[in-house]
């Protein structure tokens, strides 16, 4: 079927129809990754965006749903070039197509998705609608398209408790904020139990618990919305707990200790992006999925130090607190499908609970 996509700037793409046949308004975002759609398309960070694929051929080894990253897919549209009809691998459970018309998520093939990435590199990140009717088109409507608390639609609805896959030898409370599954599976594959809490927990369910740890996970959106969450760390700094931040919880963890965010001119996502560690000169090709990023300059030297900056555009990528047992990184270390140079981070981890006595 004839599909439409446009832009709040009124460029029209014009392309072919797959998966849901709803009309649908997002923030247009980009990814550079050349595998892991699977996990792209189920990562709740990108709640309220359509996902535009810069890799040309998509699905060519359909959908395999124990590597999803959550149990529902996070994107509300998807953008590709090319989608293979008939994939090709011995684990495949069904074409990429039928997965999101069994979602409900409207997908668009046939784009000029390179046209497509250099408009938002030199624009910036701008809202698109997805129709098959143009007399649908509201260029205000689609300008004016906020996100509207993503967090609370991708947390979960209640305390949830994985256990260790060995031995239980440490107890971690994570705060979920649209965690990946395979964070959870990183900490249980190194003895934790993890005890996942919805954002809005208090701090006084988390010390309850005793944890030896404190894990801050990814999510979607601009960190400022999340208030509740924000003092919540605020009230924990004190208990100093070993603490783990990533992506939307690295930068959560920063504003709970005065810094400030900024939004990216189109952002990071892809699976190729190279950051520097300030303090051993070593470089790591990481994943990463963010809008925002901390600005450094508003880091307080007292208190802590920028860990890691990103060699493309200098920004942000990791802080080290030095009054406390915690650090954080904008990057994903449990890359999955990615590049796994920063695993180890998960290692530090357990090592500053080790450290602390814990």
């Amino acid at each position: 079927m004839e599909k439409y996509l446009v832009l709040e700037n009124g460029k029209v793409f014009k392309g072919e129809g797959f998966g849901s046949d709803k009309d649908v308004i997002a923030e247009a975002v980009f990814t550079t990754s050349m595998t892991g759609y699977l996990e792209t398309l189920t990562d709740p960070s990108y709640k309220g965006q359509a996902v535009v694929q810069t890799f040309p051929l998509i699905g060519n080894y359909g959908v395999i749903t124990p590597d999803a990253e959550s149990a529902a897919i996070g994107v509300s549209a998807y953008i590709v070039r090319e989608l293979c009809e008939y994939p090709s691998n011995f684990r495949c459970e069904m074409g990429l197509e039928d997965y999101l018309a069994k979602n409900d998520i409207p997908g668009i093939k046939g784009i000029d998705t390179r046209a497509l990435t250099r408009i938002l590199r030199e624009s910036g990140t701008m809202n698109l609608m997805i129709t098959s009717d143009l007399d649908k088109v509201d260029l205000d409507k689609i300008k004016n398209y906020v996100i509207k608390d993503p967090v609370k639609q991708v947390t979960a609805d209640s305390v949830k408790v994985y256990s260790p896959v060995e031995e239980m030898k440490y107890n971690v409370a994570m705060i979920d904020c649209g965690t990946k599954l395979n964070i959870i599976r990183c900490l249980q594959e190194r003895g934790c139990k993890v005890t996942l809490f919805p954002s809005d927990v208090k701090a006084s369910e988390i010390t309850a618990i005793d944890p030896d740890g404190l894990f801050l996970s990814n999510g979607p959106g601009d960190p400022t919305d999340n208030i509740d969450t924000i003092n919540t760390l605020k009230e924990l700094i004190p208990s100093k707990i070993p603490t783990m931040g990533i992506c939307l919880g690295h930068q959560l963890l920063a504003l709970a200790h005065g810094f400030t965010t900024e939004k990216l001119h189109y952002g990071h996502r892809g699976a190729n992006h190279p950051v520097i560690n300030k303090d051993t000169g070593k470089i790591l090709i990481t994943s990463q999925n963010h809008g925002y990023a901390v600005v450094d300059s508003s880091i307080d030297s007292n208190i802590a130090y920028p860990l890691f900056v990103n060699v493309n555009d200098n920004t942000n990528e990791g802080i080290k607190y030095t009054q406390e047992p915690a650090f954080s990184v904008q990057f994903h270390p449990e890359a999955c499908g990615g590049p796994r140079d920063s695993e180890f981070l998960f290692d530090e981890f357990i090592k500053l609970m080790e450290r602390e006595g814990k």
